[in-house]
Protein backbone atom coordinates (compact mmCIF):
# COMPACT_ATOMS: atom_id res chain seq x y z
CA UNK A 1 0.00 0.00 0.00
CA UNK A 2 1.72 3.46 -0.94
CA UNK A 3 1.88 6.10 1.83
CA UNK A 4 -1.40 8.30 -0.32
CA UNK A 5 -3.64 5.32 -0.03
CA UNK A 6 -3.07 4.32 3.35
CA UNK A 7 -3.08 8.24 4.67
CA UNK A 8 -6.52 8.31 2.69
CA UNK A 9 -7.98 5.80 5.04
CA UNK A 10 -6.62 7.62 8.03
CA UNK A 11 -8.48 10.94 7.10
CA UNK A 12 -11.18 9.55 5.89
CA UNK A 13 -11.94 7.22 9.02
CA UNK A 14 -10.55 8.90 12.11
CA UNK A 15 -9.47 12.69 11.21
CA UNK A 16 -12.76 14.60 10.20
CA UNK A 17 -14.54 14.37 12.91
CA UNK A 18 -11.89 13.93 15.44
CA UNK A 19 -10.53 17.68 13.49
CA UNK A 20 -13.82 18.62 14.94
CA UNK A 21 -13.12 17.54 18.24
CA UNK A 22 -10.02 19.35 18.18
CA UNK A 23 -11.17 22.31 16.41
CA UNK A 24 -14.86 22.94 18.95
CA UNK A 25 -13.42 21.58 21.93
CA UNK A 26 -9.73 21.49 21.90
CA UNK A 27 -8.96 17.80 22.26
CA UNK A 28 -5.76 16.55 20.64
CA UNK A 29 -6.37 14.76 18.13
CA UNK A 30 -4.92 11.33 19.71
CA UNK A 31 -7.02 8.75 17.38
CA UNK A 32 -5.88 10.38 14.33
CA UNK A 33 -2.03 10.43 15.70
CA UNK A 34 -2.53 6.43 16.74
CA UNK A 35 -3.81 5.86 13.31
CA UNK A 36 -1.05 7.38 11.48
CA UNK A 37 1.63 5.47 13.30
CA UNK A 38 -0.32 2.22 12.54
CA UNK A 39 -0.09 2.62 9.29
CA UNK A 40 2.97 3.69 9.20
CA UNK A 41 2.97 7.18 8.67
CA UNK A 42 4.69 8.52 11.62
CA UNK A 43 7.47 6.84 10.63
CA UNK A 44 7.16 7.17 6.76
CA UNK A 45 10.91 9.55 6.96
CA UNK A 46 13.06 6.87 9.05
CA UNK A 47 14.73 4.73 6.88
CA UNK A 48 14.22 1.07 5.77
CA UNK A 49 16.54 -0.07 7.45
CA UNK A 50 14.94 0.63 10.82
CA UNK A 51 11.54 -0.74 9.37
CA UNK A 52 10.74 3.27 8.25
CA UNK A 53 9.12 3.76 4.79
CA UNK A 54 12.49 5.09 3.94
CA UNK A 55 10.88 8.87 2.64
CA UNK A 56 12.01 12.13 2.24
CA UNK A 57 11.43 15.59 2.95
CA UNK A 58 8.82 15.70 -0.14
CA UNK A 59 6.46 12.95 1.22
CA UNK A 60 6.50 14.50 4.31
CA UNK A 61 5.55 17.64 3.36
CA UNK A 62 2.70 15.66 1.08
CA UNK A 63 1.14 14.78 4.19
CA UNK A 64 1.29 17.63 6.24
CA UNK A 65 -0.54 19.33 2.83
CA UNK A 66 -2.94 16.59 2.65
CA UNK A 67 -3.74 15.94 6.72
CA UNK A 68 -3.55 20.38 7.07
CA UNK A 69 -7.26 20.26 4.79
CA UNK A 70 -8.83 18.24 6.94
CA UNK A 71 -7.58 18.42 10.57
CA UNK A 72 -4.66 21.35 11.24
CA UNK A 73 -4.20 20.51 14.27
CA UNK A 74 -2.89 17.34 13.19
CA UNK A 75 -0.88 18.70 10.59
CA UNK A 76 0.79 20.62 13.43
CA UNK A 77 1.48 17.57 15.13
CA UNK A 78 3.25 16.45 11.86
CA UNK A 79 5.23 18.83 11.43
CA UNK A 80 6.97 19.15 14.60
CA UNK A 81 6.96 15.17 14.68
CA UNK A 82 8.56 14.87 10.80
CA UNK A 83 11.18 17.84 12.04
CA UNK A 84 12.35 16.04 15.22
CA UNK A 85 12.59 12.50 13.50
CA UNK A 86 14.73 14.47 10.67
CA UNK A 87 17.27 15.24 13.83
CA UNK A 88 17.12 11.50 14.99
CA UNK A 89 17.07 9.41 11.90
CA UNK A 90 21.03 11.80 11.84
CA UNK A 91 21.78 10.80 15.58
CA UNK A 92 19.03 9.33 17.51
CA UNK A 93 19.90 5.43 18.12
CA UNK A 94 18.46 2.56 16.11
CA UNK A 95 16.42 1.48 19.07
CA UNK A 96 14.11 5.09 19.25
CA UNK A 97 14.81 5.12 15.09
CA UNK A 98 12.71 1.43 15.08
CA UNK A 99 10.47 2.85 17.56
CA UNK A 100 9.06 5.83 15.85
CA UNK A 101 9.04 3.72 12.51
CA UNK A 102 6.78 1.46 14.27
CA UNK A 103 4.62 4.05 14.96
CA UNK A 104 4.70 3.73 18.65
CA UNK A 105 6.98 7.10 19.10
CA UNK A 106 5.33 10.49 18.41
CA UNK A 107 8.19 12.68 18.52
CA UNK A 108 8.50 17.27 19.10
CA UNK A 109 10.51 19.94 19.32
CA UNK A 110 11.60 22.02 22.66
CA UNK A 111 13.61 24.63 20.64
CA UNK A 112 12.23 28.17 21.44
CA UNK A 113 12.84 29.51 24.94
CA UNK A 114 11.08 32.30 26.84
CA UNK A 115 12.03 36.18 26.40
CA UNK A 116 13.03 36.59 30.10
CA UNK A 117 15.66 33.77 30.02
CA UNK A 118 18.76 34.86 30.16
CA UNK A 119 19.54 38.59 28.62
CA UNK A 120 16.09 38.44 26.73
CA UNK A 121 17.07 40.03 23.79
CA UNK A 122 16.95 37.54 21.16
CA UNK A 123 13.83 36.89 20.13
CA UNK A 124 12.57 39.83 20.69
CA UNK A 125 10.17 40.88 17.96
CA UNK A 126 6.91 40.43 16.59
CA UNK A 127 5.97 37.50 13.52
CA UNK A 128 8.71 35.93 11.49
CA UNK A 129 11.87 36.52 10.77
CA UNK A 130 15.84 36.61 11.97
CA UNK A 131 13.94 37.77 15.86
CA UNK A 132 11.64 34.69 15.86
CA UNK A 133 14.63 32.39 14.21
CA UNK A 134 16.69 33.23 17.02
CA UNK A 135 15.24 31.77 19.47
CA UNK A 136 15.82 28.76 18.00
CA UNK A 137 19.56 29.36 17.89
CA UNK A 138 20.64 30.85 20.82
CA UNK A 139 19.15 28.82 23.50
CA UNK A 140 20.05 29.77 27.60
CA UNK A 141 18.99 26.94 28.97
CA UNK A 142 21.51 25.35 30.94
CA UNK A 143 23.30 21.37 30.84
CA UNK A 144 25.17 20.57 34.04
CA UNK A 145 26.75 16.61 33.86
CA UNK A 146 27.58 14.49 36.75
CA UNK A 147 28.97 11.42 36.12
CA UNK A 148 26.84 9.89 33.35
CA UNK A 149 23.47 12.26 34.32
CA UNK A 150 23.35 15.08 32.96
CA UNK A 151 20.21 18.02 34.57
CA UNK A 152 18.54 20.19 32.00
CA UNK A 153 16.83 23.20 33.74
CA UNK A 154 14.82 25.45 31.10
CA UNK A 155 11.43 26.83 30.20
CA UNK A 156 10.77 25.77 26.62
CA UNK A 157 7.71 27.81 24.62
CA UNK A 158 5.20 26.97 22.04
CA UNK A 159 6.19 23.15 22.35
CA UNK A 160 3.29 21.56 20.25
CA UNK A 161 2.11 17.95 21.57
CA UNK A 162 3.06 18.92 25.21
CA UNK A 163 2.34 16.87 27.41
CA UNK A 164 1.16 14.34 24.23
CA UNK A 165 4.76 13.34 22.68
CA UNK A 166 6.94 10.89 23.66
CA UNK A 167 10.02 12.36 23.24
CA UNK A 168 11.32 16.00 22.73
CA UNK A 169 13.90 16.94 20.71
CA UNK A 170 15.31 19.74 23.18
CA UNK A 171 18.40 22.60 23.27
CA UNK A 172 20.63 23.72 25.68
CA UNK A 173 23.97 25.78 25.99
CA UNK A 174 27.05 22.98 25.53
CA UNK A 175 28.25 20.97 28.39
CA UNK A 176 31.62 22.33 27.97
CA UNK A 177 32.07 23.04 23.91
CA UNK A 178 32.75 27.36 23.67
CA UNK A 179 30.20 28.42 21.61
CA UNK A 180 27.35 26.41 19.52
CA UNK A 181 24.44 24.56 21.36
CA UNK A 182 23.52 20.73 21.96
CA UNK A 183 20.63 18.80 21.52
CA UNK A 184 19.20 16.28 23.47
CA UNK A 185 16.55 13.46 23.01
CA UNK A 186 14.30 13.99 26.19
CA UNK A 187 12.06 11.59 27.21
CA UNK A 188 8.24 12.97 28.01
CA UNK A 189 8.10 10.31 30.98
CA UNK A 190 11.22 11.92 32.24
CA UNK A 191 10.66 12.97 36.18
CA UNK A 192 10.36 16.91 36.93
CA UNK A 193 9.48 17.66 33.11
CA UNK A 194 5.85 18.92 33.15
CA UNK A 195 3.55 21.52 31.10
CA UNK A 196 0.86 23.44 32.26
CA UNK A 197 -2.79 22.03 33.27
CA UNK A 198 -4.67 24.32 30.96
CA UNK A 199 -2.29 24.76 27.64
CA UNK A 200 -1.62 28.35 26.55
CA UNK A 201 -3.51 29.73 23.65
CA UNK A 202 -0.35 29.59 21.58
CA UNK A 203 -1.01 27.47 17.78
CA UNK A 204 -4.33 25.79 16.69
CA UNK A 205 -7.07 24.52 19.34
CA UNK A 206 -6.07 20.67 19.38
CA UNK A 207 -2.28 20.78 19.00
CA UNK A 208 -1.31 20.63 22.76
CA UNK A 209 0.87 23.86 21.61
CA UNK A 210 2.37 24.66 25.40
CA UNK A 211 5.44 25.94 27.72
CA UNK A 212 7.14 22.70 28.63
CA UNK A 213 9.45 23.31 32.16
CA UNK A 214 12.47 21.39 33.24
CA UNK A 215 13.68 22.35 36.57
CA UNK A 216 15.69 20.42 35.95
CA UNK A 217 14.80 17.06 34.45
CA UNK A 218 17.84 14.38 34.25
CA UNK A 219 18.74 12.28 31.13
CA UNK A 220 21.30 10.28 30.55
CA UNK A 221 24.20 11.59 29.08
CA UNK A 222 23.96 9.63 26.01
CA UNK A 223 20.70 11.46 25.31
CA UNK A 224 22.86 13.42 23.32
CA UNK A 225 22.04 13.69 20.13
CA UNK A 226 25.03 14.87 17.61
CA UNK A 227 28.35 16.08 19.44
CA UNK A 228 28.22 18.54 22.12
CA UNK A 229 28.49 22.51 20.59
CA UNK A 230 26.92 21.09 17.37
CA UNK A 231 23.59 21.47 17.52
CA UNK A 232 23.91 24.65 15.67
CA UNK A 233 24.57 23.51 12.76
CA UNK A 234 22.13 21.11 12.84
CA UNK A 235 19.19 23.73 13.88
CA UNK A 236 20.62 25.42 10.40
CA UNK A 237 20.97 22.53 7.98
CA UNK A 238 18.00 20.20 8.79
CA UNK A 239 15.56 21.91 12.00
CA UNK A 240 15.05 25.07 9.93
CA UNK A 241 14.94 23.72 6.71
CA UNK A 242 12.55 20.84 7.27
CA UNK A 243 10.39 22.87 9.49
CA UNK A 244 10.23 26.10 7.00
CA UNK A 245 9.04 23.87 3.99
CA UNK A 246 6.28 21.75 6.16
CA UNK A 247 5.19 25.07 7.79
CA UNK A 248 4.68 26.45 4.47
CA UNK A 249 3.11 22.79 3.19
CA UNK A 250 0.51 23.00 5.64
CA UNK A 251 -0.23 26.66 4.95
CA UNK A 252 -3.63 25.82 3.21
CA UNK A 253 -7.10 27.23 2.74
CA UNK A 254 -9.24 25.34 5.23
CA UNK A 255 -12.43 23.84 5.33
CA UNK A 256 -15.01 26.65 5.69
CA UNK A 257 -16.35 24.63 8.78
CA UNK A 258 -13.47 25.03 11.00
CA UNK A 259 -12.70 28.71 10.18
CA UNK A 260 -14.67 30.53 13.05
CA UNK A 261 -12.92 28.04 15.35
CA UNK A 262 -8.97 27.37 14.46
CA UNK A 263 -6.11 29.44 15.31
CA UNK A 264 -4.35 31.50 12.59
CA UNK A 265 -0.99 29.46 12.17
CA UNK A 266 -0.32 25.72 12.01
CA UNK A 267 3.61 26.20 13.03
CA UNK A 268 3.69 28.00 16.01
CA UNK A 269 7.73 26.85 17.10
CA UNK A 270 8.55 30.03 14.67
CA UNK A 271 5.93 32.80 15.16
CA UNK A 272 6.73 34.32 18.95
CA UNK A 273 3.56 36.63 18.09
CA UNK A 274 1.50 33.21 19.06
CA UNK A 275 3.08 32.78 21.92
CA UNK A 276 0.70 33.96 24.93
CA UNK A 277 2.15 37.12 26.79
CA UNK A 278 3.15 35.32 29.87
CA UNK A 279 3.23 31.74 30.75
CA UNK A 280 0.15 30.00 31.48
CA UNK A 281 -0.72 29.67 34.99
CA UNK A 282 -2.15 26.99 37.51
CA UNK A 283 -1.34 23.72 38.43
CA UNK A 284 1.65 21.84 36.29
CA UNK A 285 1.18 17.76 34.95
CA UNK A 286 4.06 15.85 33.71
CA UNK A 287 4.76 16.74 30.46
CA UNK A 288 4.65 12.80 29.57
CA UNK A 289 1.11 12.27 31.26
CA UNK A 290 -0.76 11.43 28.19
CA UNK A 291 2.07 9.96 26.08
CA UNK A 292 1.16 7.04 23.90
CA UNK A 293 2.81 3.76 25.89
Amino acid sequence: MSYRTALSEVLTGLAGPVAEAAAVRGRFPRGAVTALGRAGLLGLTVSTEHGGGGRGLPEAADVVARTARVCPATATVLQSHYTAVAVIEAHGGPWLRAEIAAGRHLASLALAESEDEGTGKEGRGEGDGPTADSRLLVPRSVATRSGEVVALRARKQRVVAAGEADLYVWSSRPLTAPDGLTLWGVPAHAPDLFVPAHPGAAGPRGSATSTVFADPVLVPAEAMLGADGAGLDVVLRTVLPWLLELRAAGEIRRPPVLDSALGPALDPALDPALAPASDPGGALRPAGSLAAS
